[in-house]
């Protein structure tokens, strides 16, 4: 039994693919190998920015030799059915079929086939360019002049069989026992080489060290840790909290190889501005977490960053350069907060004319109507004041016309809820503004409110209706 090591090295891997194209590769090459009988051990695969790497335990020597038999046609039948058979079998001529004699149905050949067991190297150089040639990558490219296609250019393949190369070629690259580590990182035999000059492994044990000298982590579960612990070390020498996000952990668990997590700060001006916003900002335009005061559980004026290099300076022009681009996106997340706070709901309702909601269905303004007199009439049944529930009902999709909505889409609803607030509008209808939109999954929580049930089943019995309607049922 030997340890089969496999590494897929590229130019940068979105991260959203990493974690999918791991278990395919894992997934592939397994099924591949047990289906020419190289029924293997445990399968592990790990993905980097730059790799997708497998390694699978206790692969055989060879795979079985088979021997078996294929009934085939009666002395006499079709030449067609005498073709088919020799064609199925292998054999160029009936004298290499076995005649069995059978009084009762008549006689008939026999194919008999031995097949001997093929090396395991052998077969591996066959499976993984076919593994690699079908990869379901979502959006796969091609470079140069070839038709290889792959996520991102490929640069170079390591294969090792019990610490032999296992030789094979794809897009114009041969496997390999060497890899690259670190882009910057990377230690170099000599000076004058570049950080990420190749190095040779022996097995994987031997490759995840190396990679580790080199700067390069290999699991991502174990980079998302040390992003989390680092990141709650520092909010706590700052005495602040992380706000916690497991999405973004792992999404900057994908963007590094050797993550070093830094503390910035943003002017307290921005505060004004909902904490959602904010929040949002960093996140969607530099993957950064946000912080916020222990006890009054308040955004702080500081967030958190990762970077994918320990730098000369400890890190002070990384954390310079976030907060020049973070000012410039929460001062795009404050000016459209006050033009939107310039406006009243209402006013922003009567906009709702000029989206359309479906082509069949009309527009949002007419959608609105439909939802606020659903909404009044399911009032009495969930014990709702029928006015709240219809008032809630004509400003609930209002701050879909907002500049902030616009540039944040996820915020519907909330920040509808934050523009009632701002105009003093009944508790009651802020609330229903936000939670109608509830649930979002399957995982999320539920209205209780009133007013909020009201309006929220208005608009799912609308959505489902119209399009049950228009023919548009699911499937």
């Amino acid at each position: 039994m030997s340890e089969l090591l496999l590494e897929l090295l590229s130019e940068e891997i979105p991260a959203r693919l990493q974690g999918r194209a791991a278990d395919d590769l894992r997934r592939l090459v397994s099924d591949a190998l047990a289906a020419q009988g190289l029924k293997s051990g445990e399968a592990k695969a790990f993905s980097t920015p730059r790799r997708l790497t497998l390694v699978i335990d206790g692969v055989p020597a060879q795979s079985p030799a088979i021997s078996e038999e294929k009934k085939g046609p009666r002395v006499g039948a079709p030449d067609a059915a005498i073709a088919g058979f020799l064609k199925g079998a292998g054999f160029a001529s009936l004298d290499e079929a076995t005649l069995i004699k059978d009084e009762k149905k008549g006689d008939y050949y026999v194919a008999k086939i031995d097949k001997p067991g093929r090396a395991a190297a052998n077969i591996i150089a066959e499976v993984v360019p076919a593994v690699m040639a079908k990869f379901p990558w979502a959006k796969p490219m091609r470079w140069g002049a070839g038709t290889f296609q792959w996520v991102r250019p490929l640069q170079s393949i390591v294969c090792l069989l019990g610490g032999k190369v296992v030789p094979f070629e794809i897009a114009g690259i041969a496997s390999g026992n060497a890899t690259r580590g670190h882009r910057f990182h990377g230690v170099a035999q000599d000076a004058r080489l570049r950080h990420d000059a190749p190095f040779a492994v022996k097995d994987y044990a031997d490759y995840v060290k190396k990679l580790e000298a080199h700067k390069v982590r290999l699991d991502p579960a174990a980079r998302a840790a040390s992003i989390s612990d680092q990141a709650h070390a520092l909010a706590k020498a700052a005495k602040l909290q992380l706000v916690e996000d497991g999405a973004l952990n792992a999404e900057n668990a994908g963007l590094t190889e050797w993550p070093v997590v830094l503390m910035g700060t943003f002017d307290k001006e921005f505060l004004s501005v909902p904490a959602e916003c904010l929040m949002t900002a960093m996140k969607a335009h530099q993957k950064c977490f946000s912080l916020r005061d222990a006890k009054t559980k308040k955004l702080a004026n500081k967030f958190i960053l990762v970077s994918n290099l320990t730098a000369t300076d400890g890190g002070t022009q990384i954390v310079s350069g976030t907060e020049k681009v973070i000012r410039a996106r929460l001062s795009d997340a404050k000016f459209f907060w006050e033009q939107d706070k310039a406006k009243t709901l209402t006013a922003m309702s009567h906009e709702l004319g000029g989206i359309t909601f479906h082509e069949k269905l009309g527009t949002q303004a007419e959608r609105v109507e439909r939802i606020t007199e659903l909404a009044r009439q399911i009032a009495g049944s969930v014990d709702a004041e029928p006015e709240l529930a219809g008032r809630a009902a004509q400003l609930c999709k209002a701050d879909l016309v907002s500049g902030t909505v616009g540039e944040f889409p996820e915020l519907q609803g909330l920040m509808g809820r934050y523009l009632a607030e701002d105009e003093h509008v009944d508790a009651k209808v802020s609330a229903a503004i936000e939670e109608h939109y509830k649930p979002k999954g399957a995982g999320d929580s539920v209205p209780t409110a009133p007013v909020s049930v009201a309006v929220a089943l208005a608009d799912k019995l609308d959505t489902l209706v119209g399009f049950w309607a228009i023919g548009e049922k699911p499937t």
